[in-house]
């Protein structure tokens, strides 16, 4: 009997057969302000700055775009060369054998033969061929069978349940890829409507893919040679991408050190319609209302300084002459009765008390105004705290203990720093309870006066508030004779010198102020 081949019922799974094992291949998947403009401090460098990400990003996108697109590049053009060369050599092999005259029962020599011929007619090359039929083995090689031949493609081209046809494995055997085919022979029955019959007999062609698998990996490395020069041709547009991004930002840090250095007429160049020209535009809108806020509030604090002045320079003159007859007044109140002279000392106390306020609202006003101007001169500092003391009459001990450092020379305004000490003392005699203790010393080169108390101390809530214009009201120093002016003279005193003054408790309890100068 004639074996043959029917030419066209396995042309499904020749060309698109099932992959056994594994190949050794996985399937891949600019900033101008309107207004006032200053120049910014230089940033220090920030490694991992806004700048940095938006390049990496822009490269990561780039990276995946080129891998992504190398993949699906790479991933169609192996299939492409693996399915050409598997169509040609299954659509030669069954050609092949569909040409090949073999007899039953099956003759060892003449089967050998005839798998050597076909071998050498091999397309795209040459091939090993094998058969089997039953227990008999023949090839075109020195070895009856081979190890590439998988017991699953043996199970395909036996199945007596399907249709018999050509079937294909592509497997890799110690690193070598093959591609094996499986034709079985069968016969025709006599009815041509039945269906070809299995005669046992199967053909078996293995051939390397090494010369696809060599294309392949020439592939690989055109991707892999082409990605950093990609990648730095990307850095160039993330690089404008980035700067893009940062101009107005840098505009925006730029304009919000302006105002913070209080130019509020600061303003950003806003163009375009995206978000950061959003951001522009709500800046200067918020800059232009914060703007007319603090030229508001200035203007009324101006009017209220003014006012103030004013008030104290109208008042200066007519308490001249209140003084000057209070005066009098008080030298005649023993010749009077006793309710008249306790009203005329009243009148002449208070009086008092209304020409020391405005002098300290015309002194404060000065300060104000920036006036307030500074006479130094080196003088002894224990000599200035001495003589403070002894024109105000503190010299009993009971009340002010002085520890004065001897020999220190400072650069100081006489004028002023008698008011600084004058204040201080008078403030730790009114509300604290003596005897108050002043100290002087030296500070490497600074001038320290310290003057603390014996009283109750300051509550710690009104601790930040003790330097403030009119703040006289506390629980812990309920009477107030001063005009709540006197520590914050006394603050713009050590300004004006370039020190500072700070109030604390002491730690056995009453009020400590020091005032730091330089020498």
């Amino acid at each position: 009997m004639k074996a043959c081949v029917t030419p066209d019922e396995d042309t499904g799974h020749e060309g698109r057969g099932a992959h056994a094992g594994h190949d050794g291949h996985g399937t891949p998947g600019r900033g101008r302000a309107s207004g006032r403009r200053v120049r910014s401090p230089r940033l220090r460098p920030h490694p991992f700055g806004l700048r940095t990400r938006l390049v990496l990003a822009f490269l990561l996108v780039a990276a995946v775009g080129c891998g992504t697109t190398a993949a699906l590049t790479y991933r169609a053009a192996r299939n492409a060369i693996l399915e050409q060369t598997q169509d040609t050599a299954v659509s030669a092999f069954r050609e092949q054998i569909d040409a090949l005259g073999t007899t039953l029962p099956v003759q060892p020599e003449m089967l050998r033969d005839s798998l050597m011929r076909v071998a050498r007619q091999g397309k795209p090359r040459a091939w090993r061929v094998y058969a089997e039929y039953g227990t008999l083995r023949v090839s075109s090689t020195d070895r009856p069978t081979s190890s590439v031949i998988t017991p699953e493609l043996r199970a395909r081209a036996a199945d007596d349940e399907a249709v018999p046809h050509g079937s294909f494995q592509r497997v890799v055997k110690n690193g070598t890829p093959y591609l094996t085919i499986a034709v079985p022979a069968v016969f025709l029955a006599r009815s041509a409507d039945g269906p070809p019959q299995r005669t046992g007999l199967v053909f078996y062609a293995v051939m390397e893919l090494s010369e696809e698998e060599a294309n392949i990996e020439a592939m690989v490395t055109a991707a892999r040679d082409g990605a950093l020069p990609a990648l730095a041709v990307a850095l160039i547009p993330a690089l404008i991408a980035a700067r893009g991004v940062l101009r107005p930002v840098r505009e925006l840090r730029h304009a919000a050190h302006s105002m913070g250095r209080g130019r509020l007429d600061t303003r950003i160049h806003a163009k375009g319609s995206d978000e950061l020209a959003d951001l522009a535009r709500t800046f200067n809108e918020s800059a232009a209302e914060l703007e007319r806020s603090v030229a508001e509030l200035r203007n009324a604090e101006a009017r209220a300084r003014r006012f103030a002045s004013d008030v104290s320079h109208e008042l200066r003159t007519p308490l001249a002459g209140m003084l000057a007859v209070t005066e009098v007044l008080d030298e005649d109140a023993g010749s009077l009765d006793s309710d008249t002279a306790r009203a005329v000392r009243l009148i002449s106390a208070e009086t008092g008390k209304l020409a020391v306020l405005v002098e300290d609202l015309m002194e404060i006003s000065r300060f104000d105004a920036r006036a307030a101007e500074l006479h130094t001169d080196e003088v002894d500092a224990a000599d200035c705290v001495r003589k403070t003391l002894q024109h105000r009459y503190w010299t009993d001990p009971a009340q002010v203990v002085p520890h004065l450092a001897e020999g220190i020379r400072a650069r100081l305004d006489p004028r002023r720093f008698d008011v600084v000490v004058a204040n201080l003392v008078g403030n730790a005699l009114r509300h604290g309870g003596a005897p108050v203790t002043v100290r002087l010393w030296a500070e490497g080169d600074q001038l320290v006066t310290e003057v603390a108390d014996r009283g109750p101390g300051i509550h710690p809530d009104v601790l930040p508030h003790v330097f403030d214009r009119f703040y006289k009201a506390d629980q812990a120093r309920t009477r107030s004779a001063g005009s709540g002016l006197g520590l914050a003279i006394t603050l713009e005193n050590v300004r004006l010198h370039g020190g500072t003054v700070t109030a604390a408790n002491g730690p056995e309890g009453g009020a400590v102020f020091t005032v730091r100068m330089p020498l």
